[in-house]
């Protein structure tokens, strides 16, 4: 649904982007990162057609956004960090404006206006003045604006910027909603928010393309290894030299072993920390070997860096030589 190629935009001798390449699918939730000044309003700029690059090609919807660019805005929504919002007007007169601005026919407007309200829960404050509506309805109005004229695109830049934690929440779920039938780029410093909301991740620093590709992905390639948490009720000593010799395990660390799990005990609980091979999948041996022992598995998930430690490990300057190697491998 967008392909963005070889994008870059200068600035007199500043730049904004360089030489950016990178694909969304149709239904896709995408996260577009980067710090302040990394280019990111730049790009949803240039996307949705508000600002002329220098050079390189967009497509939205098969269309080419410098070419044909009416054609390629009527499948955009997008909704700025600032929502273009006229506070002097009530709720449901400013989406009746929209839907004008949109050339959405007059005997589409109701249905569609009801549809939109319901999905971002305006009805309470529907005919409402929208300067004295909160800042989470402000953003949800904003939102409506964009999802008018059912655009296959949603761009989507800081939509959560401002909210208290229960707001956040809200328009979280909201986002999530629209994924599948929406093709959704999103823009937002609270990493946690698109580890739950997105798929997949662009990170971008000074202009440039660092890594694509999903959080747990890049958690797994900044390592190098994989690394597996391991809860299980048996001697401590013995667990250890077990689990070490399976093949594909790197090192095993003893995180903590209850009182009955010392030395041969045999009650007690024992927690390892294992460093696998990137390309190995050790839990099903680990399963087999434990069950042939006797030693039940009480837990056993995979740990992975945060999306907070890949973004700055990705954006610190003395991490760039690494991170363009993730970039290039993604």
């Amino acid at each position: 649904m967008i392909e963005v190629k070889n994008l870059t935009k200068t600035y007199g001798r500043a730049r904004g982007v360089e030489h950016l390449t990178f694909s969304v699918e149709q239904g896709e939730i995408l996260g577009f990162l980067g710090p302040n000044g990394a280019g990111k309003t730049t790009t949803m700029r240039i996307i949705t057609g508000y600002l002329a690059a220098t050079s390189g090609n967009v497509k939205v919807a098969g269309y080419d956004v410098f070419e044909d660019p009416m054609e390629a805005r009527r499948r955009i929504g997008y909704l700025p960090e600032n929502p273009p919002l006229y506070r002097e007007m009530t709720v449901r007169g400013y989406l009746h404006f929209v839907c004008e601005i949109k050339g959405i026919p007059k005997a589409r407007r109701a249905g569609h206006i009801a549809r939109v309200v319901e999905a971002c829960a305006l009805g309470p404050v529907y005919g409402r003045l929208i300067q004295n509506i909160s800042r989470g309805f402000k953003q949800r109005v904003g939102l409506a604006q964009a999802l008018l004229g059912d655009p296959g695109v949603l761009v989507l830049d800081e939509p959560t910027v401002g909210l208290d934690p229960r707001q956040i929440i809200e328009i979280r779920e909201l986002i999530r909603g629209l994924g599948g039938k929406h093709t959704i780029i999103l823009s937002s410093h609270i990493l946690p928010e698109v580890s739950m909301v997105c798929g997949r991740v662009v990170i971008i620093n000074n202009g440039r393309l660092v890594a694509v590709d999903t959080p747990e992905g890049l958690a797994r390639r900044l390592r190098g290894s994989r690394c597996l948490a391991v809860r299980v009720r048996g001697p401590r000593d013995e667990v250890v030299s077990q689990v070490g010799s399976l093949a594909g395990v790197r090192s095993v660390m003893l995180e903590k072993a209850e009182a009955g799990a010392l030395a041969n005990g045999s009650g007690g609980e024992v927690l390892l920390s294992l460093e696998t091979e990137l390309a190995s999948d050790v839990r099903e041996a680990l399963f087999f070997r434990m069950a042939e022992l006797g030693w039940p598995i009480l837990e056993m998930r995979f740990v992975d860096l945060s999306l907070e430690d890949v973004f700055l490990r990705l954006t610190t300057e003395e991490k760039l030589e690494d991170a363009s190697e993730v970039a290039a491998s993604a």
